[in-house]
């Protein structure tokens, strides 16, 4: 059975045009999948662990070949929830809003968490690294208050698209559509949000 994670990185809940527009999205991809479960982590209303020392030397201890022991390899365990449930999904759905150029800090926060040595990605002979959560897709619903797109003015401002695809691409996850909605503060939001909704309906049909 299919299984879709909604990941909301907006504090706005259904107030966000992501949010809303990735809620079309989900929506139209159970109606074209009725047997699909689906699953919906908003990271501020339920935040991923913090990455502290602890947390950070686990890491290190595992790169280096070592299993993370006492208040380390107790943090490790978090982390490693945190990724199998992550990693027991098929699809993923991730609304963010555009957060200084780039993602809201609990978006990044759980990417951090999220990305980790023999977890997520491993590296080879010659450092060449390998993505482990390949075979899954994504699709980035993105509200941003002015223009970044491709030919725009804001085009090489726009690190929120260009590191989510890379990021995701990084742990083996390369099928990453994207649907915009732009210039939410700059003008009437809703003629964005509901030609993005049908977008997000079309690209549902097809993924």
């Amino acid at each position: 059975m299919l299984r879709l994670l909604h990941i909301q990185a907006s504090p706005r809940l259904f107030v966000s045009a992501s949010i809303r527009v990735g809620s079309a999205l989900v929506d139209a991809f159970l109606a074209a999948h009725p047997e699909a479960g689906t699953e919906t982590l908003n990271l501020f209303t339920a935040p991923p662990p913090e990455f502290n020392a602890p947390e950070a030397g686990a890491k290190y201890s595992v790169l280096s070949g070592a299993a993370p022991q006492d208040e380390e390899g107790r943090a490790w365990e978090q982390v490693v929830r945190t990724i199998e449930h992550f990693l027991s999904f098929d699809r993923f759905v991730i609304s963010s809003a555009m957060w200084n150029f780039s993602i809201p800090w609990r978006l990044k926060q759980y990417i951090d968490v999220l990305v980790q040595p023999e977890l997520t990605f491993s590296y080879g002979p010659g450092g060449a690294s390998r993505g482990l959560a390949a075979g899954r897709k994504a699709a980035l619903v993105l509200a941003r208050g002015g223009a970044y797109g491709p030919g725009s003015a804001g085009e090489g401002l726009d690190f929120q698209k260009t590191y989510l695809q890379s990021i995701l691409g990084f742990i083996g996850i390369r099928d990453v559509p994207c649907v915009l909605i732009e210039k939410t503060l700059m003008e009437d939001p809703e003629p964005a949000i509901q030609r993005a909704i049908q977008e997000a309906r079309e690209l549902a049909a097809r993924w």
